[in-house]
């Protein structure tokens, strides 16, 4: 959704109980039109206490269960790893059924399966999505300026606090963006995953743990600059 602000711009927002509708007004013409329809809302981003099921050594893959009327499809190529020599271990050495564990939806469901999930999680804020597994600072591919690039991710690295864990990416808007603002967006995300994991500790199964926001609030979010 991330896009580069021009003067003289306006968005305008209509909620129904149906849906949500968006329009970006540049000059006085219609740029970009979101709807998101209340009830056809998918599940991707959606972060669960997830219960493994069954796992099929076979497939090298698990069912999930997250509170859904299908159980949620886990491949072992989606289990995250800290293994720095790259080698992937066999599911029934990482699963076993009753186990709980941290899921994210990367797929909706579609007619009989079930959603794909994935334990590499990723938060997007405003200027920065977070990865708390990772360590790694990555740029957006829409900035091809490599000298930029660079420069971005020297800033990230530079705001992160000492000690921090978790790794960022850093989103196409982020290259107008302030210090103080960068700084903003790491403690804000930074803080979302905490209350996560705090929260997942005595949860019960199968519990939504993170949904992101609706369509509104994602555009105050993300389109909304000083120029709007």
């Amino acid at each position: 959704m991330p896009r580069e602000s021009s003067l003289n711009e306006q968005i305008l927002i209509n909620v129904t109980p149906q849906e949500t509708r968006v329009a970006v007004m540049e000059l006085g013409a219609v740029q970009e039109l979101h709807v998101e329809r209340t009830s056809n809302r998918g599940l991707v981003g959606n972060i669960y206490l997830g219960r493994v099921g069954r796992v099929l050594p076979g497939m090298q893959s698990a069912f999930i269960e997250i509170g859904l009327s299908r159980a949620a499809f886990l491949h072992v190529a989606d289990i995250w790893s800290s293994n720095k020599s790259g080698e992937q271990k066999p599911i029934e050495k990482l699963l076993h059924e009753g186990q709980t564990l941290v899921v994210q939806v990367i797929k909706d469901p579609i007619g009989s399966k079930g959603a794909r999930l994935t334990t590499q999680i990723s938060i997007a804020g405003r200027l920065l999505v977070y990865l708390p597994g990772d360590q790694h600072i990555g740029i957006s591919q829409r900035i091809e300026d490599e000298a930029e690039r660079e420069h971005l991710r020297e800033r990230v690295h530079h705001l992160l606090p000492e000690g921090a864990d978790g790794g960022f990416i850093v989103r196409t808007v982020a290259e107008a963006a302030t210090d103080e603002e960068l700084t903003a967006d790491i403690e804000y995300l930074v803080k979302l995953w905490r209350g996560i994991t705090e929260t997942a500790k005595t949860a019960p199964p199968q519990m939504l743990l993170y949904q992101d926001l609706d369509l509104a609030l994602r555009v105050l979010r993300d389109l909304v600059s000083k120029e709007t």
